[in-house]
């Protein structure tokens, strides 16, 4: 092991954050190894956050500001005076077009940040612009309209630590680090294999035998695209056998005649030659969850990429509601969450007027003015933002600012989101390294690593299953001359400024002045936190507080509300689209899209050694070969021709792109199986053996989306595949 100084953090390059030791010598990071003692990852931590050095130390790193000059080149610009231009064009813009023409795009790496997002939210409200997009818009976004829908209940759901079954559908958390409610946690993978022998029955559904579904009691292996045929399957069973928690129902739902006659039609024989999960198999799934007693359905990104997210979301809260799985009164809250405030949380439904404004239907009543989609948890739809961006008019997004991510990967439909932000007036990325996008940018304002600023797990805060915080400080310094490399709290506070408008915090007006700190503004986010930020940052490498104990409790006299399960929602009931999909024909194995031209569905993948777009130059990346491989099962790929390692052609009706082609037996036939956030831009031949292929050039966000939040279909696409010539 390195001499050096060991300092407790976690990591942030996914929202696990897992605990780590830091050791640091002569201000260099040389080690990151996992904190054994960590209360809550317990010694675990993935490749990708044993790799922080290589990201704190690379060679391309940025250590100064950057300014398109006017030979059309990027050149080097002090951070205090790119902000101060930036915040001048901006305030320019605002005069001109209206506020409304300013947006920001903020990535996942922001939400590894506690001051990240929350200031960009302060920012639009000093501005006075509504489009805020993020990356929660592009994957996930169905589950807050589901829970808007349908109601929330005040208990919250049940834990999974004390679940007896539990559900993952199209979530592989062993992998993929995510935490939702009800599901294993991702800083503690090894929680699965716990639960299990205790006695947990898992069931996953899922197109591939992932990580996760090796370790189940019953894995539904659907066609992609078929959540909604398999959830509404397994509604059928238990209703239909009076599986149902049927006293909650009573007391608690309503619409239950409802669903009930929307999910008659997919009889079990129906999923299964529709869906290909055989029947057997469903019912069996159906009656293990229903008998619990205790545990909940929980999802990933699986069923929100692909077709009908939404409906999806609706019917796993249905499963959930229907079994009655929610916290009863006396319960331990599932999520104590140390950063908000103390509040009441009785065992019954909160009318939507009582909830907060992220979840308050009527809160987040803007829509876009192109495409009509709808605001969600504060947020404005992103796969609408390259129409804003193109489309002339009052209200065309004239400016944008991204922080913590690589839209130009990230976002789908790369050619309309590559030709949108040519068109911009005024492109300003904040990154600690070049990208696709900083290539693009008019301006890059170099930023502070995880390791390079105070923080606290704001995001996990909401999955943590105890109530646990950890405050971390920066453990080594920022490289560069003193002030050119800087936190994006202080870089929006400089905007502010330079724009005239009073950026506010917790009532409390912020400058990007010296004398304001990090812990300063962290502590003005989170002034009504359970726990003071103070008295967090006492305890190194984090505390479990004990002493704050959140049950849930009787429920409050005078306020009347149920869980809808067959809501209005516009001009027509929710469940119409379960209806819909009843009625659509639907394509066998080899036949899909137009014409049945296309022979294989295309599914999302996440990868262990990467998350979305960070981690694909790590060293472990680069030694596997920095690419995401187009994964298919052995039989397919001895029907394309193709040995494992060859180049071949996926190609849907928006696009066409090169790939590696992998066999893997975990994927059901007739699916390809990509992870999303690798490639180049369009500028660039792309060696694909490389850099990776970028998938969202096969999706398109004109085509195939969902009508309330614009979600592009990003999963279960129709492609065909074949070698290409000269690498059999």
């Amino acid at each position: 092991m390195p001499g050096g100084d060991v300092h407790k953090s976690f990591c942030r390059i996914c929202v696990a954050s897992c605990g780590i030791d830091v050791t640091v010598l002569d201000g260099q990071v040389v080690n990151v190894a996992a904190d054994r003692d960590h209360p809550m990852s317990r010694g675990y931590m993935c490749v990708k956050g044993r790799q922080l050095a290589s990201q704190v130390h690379a060679r391309d790193r940025l250590t100064s500001s950057l300014r398109r000059g006017p030979t059309g080149e990027l050149e080097p610009v002090g951070t205090a005076a790119a902000i101060a231009e930036v915040g001048t064009r901006l305030r320019d813009i605002a005069a001109e077009h209206g506020p409304g023409a300013i947006a920001t795009f903020t990535g996942t790496a922001a939400y590894g940040n506690a001051a990240g997002p929350n200031v960009v939210r302060a920012w639009h409200a000093a501005v006075g612009s509504h489009m805020n997009f993020t990356t929660l818009t592009i994957d996930q976004p169905s589950k807050i309209l589901a829970v808007g829908r349908i109601g929330v209940w005040g208990g919250g759901g049940q834990s999974f630590a004390t679940s007896d079954v539990a559900m993952l559908v199209g979530n592989n958390p062993a992998v993929s680090g995510l935490h939702t409610p009800g599901g294993p946690p991702g800083y503690h993978p090894s929680a699965i294999g716990e639960a299990r022998r205790r006695g947990l029955k898992l069931i996953v559904v899922d197109p591939r035998r992932t990580e996760a579904a090796a370790q189940s009691d019953i894995h539904l292996q659907l066609r992609p695209g078929e959540d909604p045929t398999v959830l509404a399957g397994l509604l059928r069973v238990i209703l239909a056998e009076g599986l149902h928690d049927a006293a909650f129902c009573h007391a608690h739902v309503k619409g239950l005649d409802g669903l009930r006659m929307a999910v008659d039609p997919f009889t079990s024989a129906y999923v299964e030659t529709r869906a290909g999960v055989a029947a057997a198999d469903l019912e069996a799934a159906a009656r293990t969850f229903a008998a619990g007693p205790r545990g909940m359905v929980s999802s990933g990104t699986g069923p929100d990429m692909a077709p009908r997210p939404n409906l999806s979301e609706h019917l796993i809260c249905c499963l959930n509601y229907v079994c009655g799985r929610v916290g009863r009164e006396g319960d331990a809250v599932d999520y104590p969450s140390i950063l908000t405030p103390l509040l009441p949380r009785p065992a019954q439904v909160f009318p939507p007027e009582l909830l907060p404004p992220d979840l308050n239907p009527a809160a987040n009543a803007d829509r876009l003015r192109v495409r009509n989609f709808r605001r969600v948890y504060g947020e404005m739809p992103t796969p609408g933002l390259a129409d804003e961006i193109l489309t002339p008019g009052d209200g065309q997004v004239r400016a944008l600012i991204v922080t913590g991510a690589n839209p130009v990967l990230a976002i789908p439909d790369q050619q309309k989101v590559v030709k949108a932000f040519e068109q911009l007036d005024l492109l300003v990325t904040l990154d600690i390294r070049p990208t696709e996008t900083t290539r693009m940018s008019d301006y890059v304002i170099a930023c502070r690593h995880a390791l390079e600023r105070a923080d606290l797990p704001s995001y996990q805060d909401m999955f943590f299953d105890a109530a646990f915080s950890q405050f971390t400080d920066a453990v080594v310094d920022p490289p560069g001359a003193a002030g050119d490399v800087v936190e994006e709290w202080r870089v929006f506070a400089g905007l502010a400024r330079a724009m005239g408008r009073p950026l506010v915090l917790g009532g409390v007006e912020v400058d990007d002045d010296a004398e304001t700190s990090t812990m300063d503004v962290l502590s003005l986010l989170y002034a009504d936190a359970k726990v003071p930020v103070a008295e967090i940052a006492r305890h190194p490498g984090g505390r479990v507080f004990d002493e704050i104990d959140v049950r849930v409790g009787p429920p409050i006299e005078g306020i009347e509300a149920r869980l809808d399960l067959d809501p209005v929602d516009g001009d027509g009931r929710v469940l119409d689209d379960l209806a819909a999909v009843a009625a659509e024909a639907f394509s066998a194995d080899g036949s899909y899209g137009p014409g049945g031209a296309y022979t294989h569905l295309l599914t999302c993948r996440r990868l262990k050694h990467v998350a979305n777009t960070v981690g694909r130059d790590f060293p472990a990346t680069l030694e596997r070969g920095a690419t995401n491989p187009a994964f298919v099962h052995p039989d397919d790929l001895a029907g394309i021709g193709a040995p494992s390692g060859a180049l071949v052609r996926v190609e849907s009706e928006h696009g066409e792109i090169d790939a590696v082609v992998e066999a893997d037996p975990t994927v059901r036939p007739g699916v390809i199986s990509m992870s999303h956030g690798f490639g180049s831009d369009p500028s660039e031949p792309g060696d694909v053996r490389r850099h990776g292929s970028t998938t969202s050039r096969l999706v398109s966000v004109d085509d195939h989306v969902d009508p309330v939040l614009g979600m592009a279909r990003q999963s279960a696409i129709p492609v065909r595949v074949h070698l290409i010539e000269g690498q059999a």
